[in-house]
């Protein structure tokens, strides 16, 4: 068994994710000086997904932004934005419902080096699409022509949507017992591309030796989680914890508030194409863990008892929903078995 932590092969690639996590820490910091002149309406959800305001003493509004990352260098090579759109709208609301929130609309900011109608048609598809996978509206944006800063092009969106205060999903009920469910990614989905793309720099994304054409495989957009985590949420099922496997992997576990070991046994399977990934630039299993989904895209934790239901529930929306681990007493991490 394993516990992750290197990331050599990602800071090669350029990206360390220890100078992330302190520049985060010192952004937050610094925010947190502001006297806005009245006691604060936000919910303790500190390195949760998605920040939560009283509305009142019932109603909450659910906060997340997100952007696609480097996996929009792909679309430019390929010449290819209908797919982005949906990136975007999924690495948002997937974070919403993490918190039990319902999505209801998203605002997306597109910066551009120059205005292009051709892509930002395509782009728009994506964003309708990505709309109606997650069921929520796109009332607005922004469209900005900053050629002086952007090569290329940028797209983020920020999302919000309603919860009942005394509904929030912060991990705080996952005890010692619980079962760990894994839901399928649909492959990267917009983590991990600068080590991606460095791993398979050189190989034409018309190769198809993994049965489709590389580049392809790459567009793959992020998978919207929505309707199947609203499901289990609007059951009587109880849910303990969610969260959606982003940069850093199962790790993310650890953005629950629970004070427990999380004890990966049984790990999806990863797509093929992180076993080329992993070849091309001799990355360690342990840390391709650390960088990416690795198959499994979001983790729903709930009491052994209902099992078998939320896996027969979820099991509608993703055949390949099943039990992947066990939450232990113990110190506050992850443990992953080896697969197989």
């Amino acid at each position: 068994m394993s516990e992750t932590t290197g990331e050599d092969a990602y800071a090669k690639a350029g990206v360390s994710q220890s100078d992330a996590d302190l520049a985060v820490s010192r952004l937050v910091a610094a925010l947190a000086t502001a006297d806005i002149g009245r006691p604060s309406r936000q919910v303790d959800l500190k390195g949760h997904y998605a920040a939560v305001i009283r509305l009142d003493e019932r109603t909450g509004i659910a906060l997340s932004t997100d952007g696609v990352g480097t996996k929009l260098l792909v679309a430019e090579e390929m010449g290819r934005f209908d797919t982005v759109g949906i990136d975007c709208i999924a690495m948002n609301v997937n974070d919403i419902i993490c918190v039990g929130a319902r999505p209801l609309a998203m605002l997306d900011y597109l910066a551009v080096e120059k205005a292009d109608p051709e892509m930002c048609e395509q782009i728009g598809v994506g964003l309708a699409r990505g709309s109606e996978l997650a069921e929520i509206e796109i009332p607005g944006g922004e469209l900005a022509q900053i050629g002086d800063l952007v090569k290329g092009f940028d797209i983020a969106g920020a999302c919000f949507g309603t919860i009942a205060l005394d509904s929030i999903i912060d991990g705080s009920g996952v005890t010692p017992g619980d079962v760990v469910i894994g839901l399928p990614s649909s492959g990267i989905h917009s983590n991990g591309y600068t080590l991606a793309r460095s791993a398979l720099e050189g190989i034409d994304l018309a190769d198809d030796r993994l049965g489709r054409p590389l580049g392809d495989i790459l567009l793959e957009p992020t998978e919207i989680y929505v309707k199947a985590v609203m499901d289990l949420i609007e059951s009587d099922l109880r849910v303990h914890g969610l969260a959606h496997i982003t940069s850093g992997g199962l790790d993310n576990l650890l953005r629950l508030k629970a004070e427990v070991t999380y004890e990966i046994t049984s790990p999806l399977d990863p797509q093929p194409v992180f076993e080329l990934i992993a070849e091309r630039a001799e990355v360690p299993e342990d840390e391709m863990y650390e960088v990416f989904n690795m198959g499994c895209g979001f983790c729903v934790v709930v009491p052994p008892e209902d099992e078998a239901a939320a896996i027969d529930l979820l099991g509608r929306h993703y055949p390949e929903a099943r039990r992947i681990g066990d939450v232990a007493s113990g110190d506050r991490k992850v443990i992953r078995h080896p697969r197989g």
